[in-house]
């Protein structure tokens, strides 16, 4: 029987990723630093945030946020650091907006192999001796970024 080169509809679904990707976050804080961005904010997340730091919503998006193309998004300092890093850790850590819960498995990085090799010249915990995260979990983690 002659072999095709020929990939089933299952084969052709799976993602690059498909054996798991390497990650473990050392706590360096770096993805909280750097370039200009934005940490989008959902509702239940302004209201957790404000809840945790005992403000008024009003007060909190008054103090911490901005809005940029007609979204919701944190402030940064003045080096472009995320308004709630203190030295390497996140002040409102167990509160955390989903963006950040989530990383590194957002879809923009998970989008191609280049795309992943690229985050690891920012981001010491990806694939530098970290373990495999099994790509049930990467999935669940990718689908709660993109939760609305």
């Amino acid at each position: 029987m002659k072999k095709t080169n020929k990939l089933t509809i299952a084969e052709k679904k799976k993602p690059w990723y498909q054996e798991g990707l390497q990650f473990k976050c050392t706590g360096c804080g770096k993805c909280c630093t750097g370039a200009p961005g934005a940490v989008w904010l959902k509702n239940k997340e302004i209201d957790s945030i404000s809840a945790y730091l005992k403000i008024s919503k009003e007060d909190f998006l008054r103090r911490y946020t901005r809005i940029i193309d007609g979204r919701i998004s944190l402030i940064e300092k003045e080096r472009f650091d995320c308004i709630f890093l203190e030295g390497k850790f996140c002040s409102v850590y167990p509160v955390r907006p989903v963006q950040c819960q989530t990383f590194p498995f957002w879809p923009s990085l998970l989008e191609s192999k280049e795309n992943w090799d690229a985050a690891k010249s920012s981001c010491e915990g990806i694939s530098h001796e970290a373990p495999v995260i099994d790509i049930e979990i990467i999935e669940k983690e990718k689908a709660r970024y993109l939760e609305p």
